[in-house]
């Protein structure tokens, strides 16, 4: 690998990165990730109908709550400023899509925070839903575009 990693100091420790010589900037990220799950779990979360109250409510409050304390859950992460966060649940025919993109005016990015947001509610979904199908995955968990910073704008292709 030809560049340093930005984590790993001259001795080969892990350290968090100094971003104070960094320009303040508006930065945004997006991820996505599912939970599967069965058609009667499906059903019921549709119709409001689970014995644990509604769901997607739940877990969209449990995303915007993860991403806000991501900086306690991840040892490098830096603690930032967020300005917004939106988490979208979506019920499709094999499990719950669910989106999450942060937005912030700061020094760093805010990747981990959308990542954590993503996890954080597909984690509430299985933790309201465990009991009716132990079977639940989450899956597909990635950062599908972000935008600000030294650089710029990605977005999966």
């Amino acid at each position: 690998m030809s560049e340093k990693l930005s984590h790993i100091n001259e001795q080969g420790e892990a350290h968090m990165v100094d971003v104070s010589d960094r320009e303040v900037s508006t930065r945004t990220a997006t991820a996505s990730g599912k939970v599967l799950l069965s058609k009667a779990v499906l059903n019921q979360i549709a119709d409001g109908t689970t014995p644990k109250g509604d769901v997607l409510a739940t877990a969209r409050v449990a995303g915007i709550m993860g991403a806000k304390k991501t900086p306690e859950l991840i040892p490098l992460c830096h603690p930032i400023s967020i300005s917004s966060v939106n988490v979208d649940v979506k019920v499709e025919s094999d499990g719950v899509a669910i989106k999450a993109t942060v937005k912030i005016a700061d020094r760093t990015g805010v990747e981990m925070e959308a990542l954590t947001a993503v996890s954080i509610t597909a984690l509430t979904i299985i933790d309201m839903v465990k009991a009716l199908d132990p079977s639940a995955t989450i899956t597909d968990v990635r950062v599908d575009e972000k935008d600000g910073g030294r650089n710029g704008h990605w977005q999966r292709s």
